[in-house]
């Protein structure tokens, strides 16, 4: 291995540290206070507001690296390493079959500006006209770590200048004028999938599904032969970074009448039996409630 490449070991873990350590920023960020929804300025009034502490977050986060951060960081800065070394072996050995190639196309759209536009749309209005507000700030906050992703990624892009598997010459090679690390596409499905999967945390098929598409895309960004491995675990780690921050920062609390309500239609998903007695009537029975 030349001597150019041993350097991207450490420059793969400072890298990777973007996606993680944006957590470790979340002590950092100040939660909002329980206040009447009425008084509390709307998330879509804060949008660009909140773009903007995001950025200063994101990248001031290797500042405020904490020691349990390695826990995070040392597995993912490892593999990183460990892909970047195999990278252009198993390119070779995935380009040796084509027939993936379409339907890994069609599954990438999945995590292409269009898709994640139209996912994040489709969430905002959904909850406008149906008065979600969970819909709502899904798509908001969606559309929010998707623009976080974006600049990220595409500073981190134009500081590495990865060839693609696919390029004439220097396959795989750094600082070569290509944009290659990390994977666009990862890095998108991943923040927007970490916001839904958060938002919907009582729905483990909502979760499962999220996550899933999001692994699915990134994967077909490999098979399709337009990354290597390494691009999308740096991608996908910098999405689910992201959007776990995006949401954490920024998500609204419901009241508290709203979440005693909440909690009483959980306790009552399932049918309550109780006894039904009055000795001075002489009736006995048994009552049912169920909640819908």
């Amino acid at each position: 291995m030349r001597s150019s490449e041993r350097s991207i070991y450490h420059f793969g873990v400072i890298i990777v540290a973007f996606g993680i350590l944006t957590i470790s920023a979340q002590a950092q960020t100040p939660q909002p206070s329980p206040q009447p929804r009425a008084s509390s300025p709307t998330l879509e009034s804060q949008f660009f507001k909140n773009i903007l502490s995001d950025q200063k977050a994101i990248w001031t986060a290797p500042f405020h690296l904490q020691r349990r951060d390695a826990r995070w960081l040392a597995p993912i800065g490892f593999g990183t390493a460990a892909l970047i070394a195999t990278d252009r072996r198993s390119g070779d050995e995935i380009a040796e079959s084509t027939s993936q190639l379409h339907i890994s196309r069609i599954v990438s759209y999945g995590g292409s500006v269009y898709g994640v536009a139209a996912v994040t749309g489709a969430f905002y209005f959904a909850g406008r006209a149906t008065h979600n507000d969970r819909a709502r700030e899904t798509g908001i906050l969606g559309a929010e770590a998707l623009i976080d992703s974006g600049i990220l990624v595409t500073a981190v892009k134009e500081i590495t200048q990865r060839t693609r598997p696919t390029a004439a010459r220097g396959r795989g090679d750094f600082f070569h004028g290509g944009s290659s690390f990390p994977s666009g596409h990862s890095i998108e499905a991943w923040s927007l999938a970490t916001v839904i999967a958060n938002e919907y945390h009582s729905n483990r098929a909502v979760q499962v599904a999220a996550y899933g598409i999001a692994t699915a895309v990134s994967l077909s960004r490999f098979t399709g032969e337009k990354h290597y491995l390494s691009d999308i675990l740096v991608g996908s780690a910098m999405g689910y970074g992201i959007g776990r921050y995006v949401y954490k920062a920024h998500h609204v609390k419901p009241s508290s009448a709203v979440s005693e309500e909440e909690s009483l239609k959980r306790a009552r998903r399932w049918p309550m039996i109780a006894p039904d007695y009055s000795p001075r009537a002489r009736e006995y029975g048994v009552s049912l409630a169920w909640s819908f």
